[in-house]
């Protein structure tokens, strides 16, 4: 965010590109409806830096202005809000049930899924949600079960029902 140039965003395609990010190549992430009109609105203040820093130049910290919001809504003196708002944009969208973890990979510029499944953590909501799909299968088969076929897997000489 801190490097963030105008240049680097096309609004005319729809996408951010995101120049020397930590321990890898550049890459593009989509520009959403939302942002874009954020973008669209946010000053430009004859700086190439879409959040400069003083004089114009590239900002480098935000602990002094982070630290009045985190005091003033009461968070924990730990939490870290860039890093949070990131958490909160991947649970919300994993918790969708519409956006598939490579998707949403891809999207957090994760180069392991591993680090997109810490990022991603599911709403008891959606859980709940997912959880009550059975009851969807039974009521839409006429209330009978649905036959389940259990595999049959042969030990010796002998076959048995798992």
């Amino acid at each position: 965010m801190f490097k963030l140039k105008w240049e680097h965003i096309d609004f005319h395609r729809g996408f951010i590109s995101i120049m020397d990010p930590k321990g890898g190549p550049d890459q593009k992430i989509p520009l959403n409806d939302a942002a874009r009109s954020v973008l669209e609105s946010h000053p430009k203040l004859g700086s190439p830096y879409v959040f400069p820093g003083r004089g114009g130049r590239q900002r480098t910290d935000i602990n002094h202005q982070v630290n009045r919001i985190k005091e003033r809504a009461g968070l924990p003196k730990d939490f870290r809000p860039l890093h949070g708002l990131r958490h909160v944009y991947a649970s919300a969208l994993a918790s969708t049930g519409h956006v598939d973890m490579y998707t949403l990979q891809k999207l957090l510029t994760h180069k392991s899924p591993l680090m997109t499944q810490r990022y991603a953590h599911l709403r008891d909501a959606a859980l709940r949600k997912v959880s009550n799909l059975v009851n969807d299968i039974y009521k839409s088969s006429d209330s009978t079960p649905p036959h389940i076929t259990a595999p049959i897997v042969k030990t010796g000489a002998a076959c048995k029902l798992l």
